[in-house]
């Protein structure tokens, strides 16, 4: 698509036809991840000033999905999948096997442009983690957690979610 714009454009600043013609010239991929682990990286990260996570996950929830960090907001929110047909979703834990398809996909040498990764490693890590971190929640936190996220729940294959149950 000819760019008659500054590349750090944002999308909204274009009319409908523009961006219709855009989003149709380009190969789009959307990396997701699991909500709850998100929220564990931002705490980890030390992205709320929360002593606890239960603490941090309180004021998460009482900012609203409005008020929301970027780092913890709703994924449906942030990349709207309903609006925007993408062409690959890749699921974080299984970065190898999907990013090697992707770069087959579009002809490139797959195994000679990835790095290293540990899937098998930080799926374990973040499975253990996560529980830990989870059971910090009161009942009705894990609730308000899951209906806080409850389109990326359904818009997105995160069927071993703690917050899917």
């Amino acid at each position: 698509y000819p760019r008659r714009y500054a590349p750090e454009t944002q999308l909204s600043k274009f009319n409908l036809s523009e961006i219709e013609a855009m989003l149709e010239s380009y190969t789009k991929v959307l990396f997701v991840r699991d909500p709850f682990q998100r929220l564990i990286s931002a705490f980890m990260q030390g992205m709320g000033s929360s002593p606890s996570f239960s603490s941090f996950v309180q004021d998460v929830l009482d900012s609203g999905q409005h008020n929301a960090g970027v780092t913890w907001k709703p994924l449906v929110s942030l990349c709207r999948p309903c609006l925007v047909q993408y062409d690959y979703v890749v699921v974080f834990g299984f970065l190898k096997q999907e990013l090697s398809h992707l770069l087959r996909r579009a002809g490139l040498p797959a195994d000679s442009l990835l790095p290293e990764f540990t899937d098998t490693q930080v799926q374990w890590t973040y499975s253990w983690l996560s529980e830990q971190m989870f059971s910090e929640l009161s009942l009705q936190q894990k609730k308000q957690l899951s209906h806080f996220y409850r389109r990326d729940l359904c818009a997105f294959p995160f069927s071993s979610s703690l917050l899917t149950d």
